[in-house]
């Protein structure tokens, strides 16, 4: 090998120091390539064992810790690979301390609020929630973000002080739901029949935890006020939603109760 070096025009010393650190670039290559392989491969293995044992959003949580673990020390091999020390490598880091904080201010913020949402636990992987103006289902808790899947298929990947930092809906915490939908009656209809018919259709309902409700909520422009309400498990919020519409919507025509809507009268005058 020296000798091909050398008939590329370099000289001895020339070719044994290029053939030194060429190995040597090769081997931190290799180390970093084999640092982040182990890593991954450690991440999986780690995660699925504790996610047997503890929370998903913890177990993932140390997972990821591990495999930077690993990935920082290959990078520490590496200098050494170089003749840095580490020792004194960890000397300057600690020296320097005050100046990466303030370099990385945004990221280690990131991390102390990700520590803080698994020491508090306000939802976990699985639940859904209402964060930062977004809605999704969390998939992820790591180290410098949160990571959330929309009804609609969409990933959003919020910064973990900006969760901690702002109001959380989890709306998926409770057990149960309750379901309100607004209905408006004609003035000329009874208010006591239109109530009793309301709940009537509202009892019908599957899934409905105790006795329905319908409040009267006031008197508008051109309608009776209605707010119809049920109780259901958290799961089947959505489809009783749209269920209760509907028998709302169906039990009113069939008790011949009008619900009313704008109308607009135009007057031709003439010429």
């Amino acid at each position: 090998m020296v000798e091909w070096l050398q008939s590329m025009g370099l000289g001895e010393q020339t070719a044994l120091m290029v053939l030194e650190y060429g190995v040597k670039v090769l081997g931190v290559l290799f180390v970093l390539w084999l640092g982040f392989l182990v890593g991954g491969k450690v991440q999986s293995v780690l995660t699925k064992r504790l996610e047997e044992k503890i929370d998903v959003s913890i177990a993932r949580f140390v997972g990821n810790i591990a495999r930077w673990t690993i990935v920082i020390l290959a990078i520490l091999g590496c200098l050494s690979m170089f003749g840095v020390e580490t020792t004194s490598f960890a000397a300057v880091i600690g020296g320097a301390s005050v100046a990466i904080g303030l370099a990385f201010q945004g990221s280690l913020s990131n991390v102390a609020a990700g520590i803080m949402l698994l020491i508090f636990r306000p939802f976990k992987v699985g639940d859904v929630i209402q964060i930062a103006g977004n809605t999704g289902t969390v998939d992820e808790i790591s180290l410098f973000t949160t990571m959330l899947d929309t009804a609609d298929k969409r990933r959003f990947i919020v910064p973990n002080s900006q969760v901690f930092g702002s109001t959380i809906e989890n709306v998926t915490y409770n057990s149960e739901r309750r379901v309100d939908v607004a209905v408006g009656i004609e003035y000329e209809a009874d208010i006591d029949t239109a109530r009793e018919v309301l709940m009537a259709a509202a009892a019908k309902l599957d899934h409905v935890i105790g006795e329905p409700m319908v409040v009267l909520t006031g008197l508008g422009g051109s309608s009776v006020d209605f707010s119809v309400r049920v109780v259901v498990p958290t799961e089947h919020y959505w489809p009783t939603l749209d269920a209760l519409i509907r028998a709302s919507k169906y039990a009113l025509d069939e008790a011949k109760i009008g619900i009313p809507y704008p109308h607009v009268t135009v007057t031709n005058k003439g010429e």
